[in-house]
């Protein structure tokens, strides 16, 4: 019931006693004429001797005599409006006109929080994704938040190989081939124009760059002295690979563990801190406020969906019919995958045949024929999942959560079987190829194809699957109602596109950057088509353990088998005998022994480094310590 003079002029005074108390000598110490007399302070004791400018003006100069931290208190404590508040502080954090805005610590400490609001803000997609998260909840924010690491990891790996492998061939270019011309369809098959490039294994040398006897034959006759730091170009080719790998292991694992980590926890009191604690006072802006207000929303309905489902029950029979249903689905889909599976196969062979046909005819049929497989496997991988979502429809489950679970479990299963069954030609060396003299490279114009159809089914699918299905419910079936997202098959694509530049980065260097320029796209294309055509989830539902289960995913069948697939190839397969780095080789990984050699003759007194390479890099039980501990 007090007024606002009223209070200014009490703080005032609470001030002062707090600045005499502070700065001011005992009473004791002074002299009689030198002690305060009461009569300076009616303005202060009499809050109607003053009108609120000048108790206004008061206070603030009784806040200027404070230390910063009681002045901050202070304002914090006043039971004022936060506008009354800013015209308290304006004055109280004013910098002084010659000294800028540098001369106190409130303005370097106003500075630094500034700073920071601007650097969060400058996140990738930091307004976005909390769009996305408010209105469709934390469910379908899981899957751009997915998006945002792989886009992380993909920078990484693209940025070792550019700097030690693709920026110093470009520079020192091997012996030009005569391209062929550009016609377009290089886009689409990866061959062509692209096949003598940085793009693929087979363009790369075998010889140390900086050398200028490299142009010699055998190196005889030459009068120039040999460079000081020699930069090979085999061995840097297989351990910026292999850095690659590290690295992206080493985020794997640091994010599955901080995810856990925050995953796991009591939900107990969840519900009240939402709704005693979760509303962010400092947001002011309209929009802001209500993008907080849907966000908070959507979290409460995802906490009270969650309860919900834990409370039912269900009767002994409601148990075993749901079971027996369950079974019989599973026994459906693992019947698919292998009738998918035994159809490939089949049609691999037949491919090798027509290829085989193929070759005296023209260069656009050639061209045509390479992108019948990876249209197969995309269309097989664009139509199963639908046949999953019918399945999981008659099992009708209770918990969304689990009906995610189960479809991510059934696509995964069938694109890592599809894999297998293609590194297992791909080790074969049965691949359709435009070239005759490198099967690296043929391998990895295969995985460029892969990839790009993958991207052109999932903007079909996004098309057909959301936007057409959008406009026959609101134009044709009269409804209001929308099509979902489909978190499950959205991720697994996500996955499987991954999983591809992971097996093709041996040979194709370049190809975490066309995995980025994918992403990028992917990115918009699905948050426009989410704004655009979708809906929030029917039943809403806390992702908080889904980002977990989805970098786990990634981390083990994928990128595990690709890292397996990869080490057998440097291990146990010969390379091409006419190009490459690795030309002329057993195995790539005889490059390291040959250089060793190299290294230990041409200079003695590094001879304690071939000890290290030997009793570390070869000790295969080191290897094993190592790996255990990094899974």
């Amino acid at each position: 019931g007090r007024n606002l003079g009223a209070i200014i002029s009490q703080y005032c005074n609470r001030t002062a006693r707090l600045r005499r108390r502070s700065s001011r000598p005992p009473l004791q110490q002074l002299c009689r004429t030198a002690r305060p007399s009461l009569r300076h302070y009616d303005l202060e004791t009499d809050p109607t001797r003053a009108t609120l400018e000048e108790k206004r003006r008061l206070l603030v100069k009784e806040l200027l005599s404070l230390s910063p931290s009681q002045c901050s208190h202070m304002l914090l404590t006043m039971p004022l409006s936060l506008a009354e508040k800013r015209i308290l502080r304006a004055p109280v954090q004013a910098p002084a006109p010659l000294l800028g805005p540098f001369s106190s610590p409130q303005g370097c400490r106003g500075l630094w929080y500034r700073l920071l609001s601007l650097l969060r803000t400058a996140q990738p997609w930091h307004y976005a994704l909390k769009q996305i998260g408010g209105r469709f909840g934390s469910s379908v924010l899981s899957y751009f938040l997915f998006l945002k690491t792989l886009l992380m990891l993909n920078f990484f790996s693209f940025f070792i190989l550019l700097a030690f492998v693709v920026v110093l061939q470009a520079v020192y270019p091997p012996a030009s081939v005569s391209p062929q011309p550009f016609t377009g369809l290089e886009l689409l098959t990866g061959a062509g124009y692209f096949t003598h490039s940085l793009l693929y294994y087979g363009y790369y040398s075998n010889v140390t760059l900086n050398d200028p006897c490299t142009s010699r034959p055998n190196g005889s006759g030459c009068p120039l002295p040999a460079p000081l730091l020699p930069y090979n170009l085999p061995l840097a080719y297989l351990f910026s690979v292999g850095l690659s790998f590290l690295v992206t292991c080493i985020l794997l694992v640091y994010s599955v563990s901080r995810s856990f980590r925050e995953s796991v926890g009591s939900s107990t009191g969840d519900l009240a801190i939402k709704v005693f604690c979760a509303w962010d006072f400092k947001v002011i802006q309209r929009r802001s406020v209500k993008l907080q207000c849907e966000n908070i929303c959507t979290q409460l309905k995802e906490l009270l969906v969650e309860q919900r489902s834990r409370s039912r029950s269900q009767s002994r029979c409601q148990c075993l019919g749901h079971c027996v249903v369950m079974l019989l689905a599973w026994v459906l889909a693992l019947g698919s995958v292998s009738g998918c599976v035994l159809a490939l196969h089949y049609f691999l062979e037949h491919m090798h045949a027509q290829e085989q046909q193929a070759r005296g005819s023209g260069r656009w049929q050639q061209e045509a024929i390479l992108l019948v497989l990876p249209f197969v496997v995309s269309l097989l991988n664009a139509l199963m999942p639908h046949l999953y979502n019918l399945l999981a429809m008659w099992e009708k489950q209770d918990s969304p959560v689990t009906r995610v679970y189960v479809a991510i479990i059934r696509n995964l299963i069938l694109k890592e079987v599809v894999l297998i069954l293609l590194c297992y030609q791909w080790l074969r060396r049965s691949v359709i190829c435009s070239t005759e003299e490198c099967w690296e490279t043929c391998v990895g114009q295969d995985l460029y194809r892969f990839m790009v159809m993958d991207f052109i089914f999932t903007l079909l699918d996004t098309l057909f699957g959301e936007l057409i299905w959008r406009l026959i419910l609101e134009k044709r079936l009269k409804t209001k109602q929308r099509p979902e997202f489909d978190i499950a098959r959205n991720v697994l694509e996500l996955i499987y596109g991954q999983t591809l530049t992971w097996l093709g980065i041996l040979f194709a260097p370049l190809l975490p950057a066309v995995q980025m320029l994918k992403l990028l796209l992917l990115f918009y294309i699905k948050k426009t088509s989410l704004m655009r055509n979708c809906q929030s989830p029917s039943k809403p539902w806390q992702a908080s353990r889904m980002s977990t289960t989805f970098i786990t995913l990634l981390c083990f069948p994928s990128f595990l088998g690709a890292a397996a697939f990869l080490s057998y190839t440097i291990w146990s397969v010969q390379p091409s005998e006419t190009c490459g780095p690795f030309r002329g080789l057993e195995t790539i990984y005889k490059s390291g022994k040959r250089w060793m050699l190299v290294l230990e003759q041409s200079n003695p007194n590094i001879t304690w480094f071939a000890w290290v390479y030997q009793h570390l890099l070869e000790n295969t039980w080191l290897l094993f310590f190592v790996s255990v501990a990094l899974m």
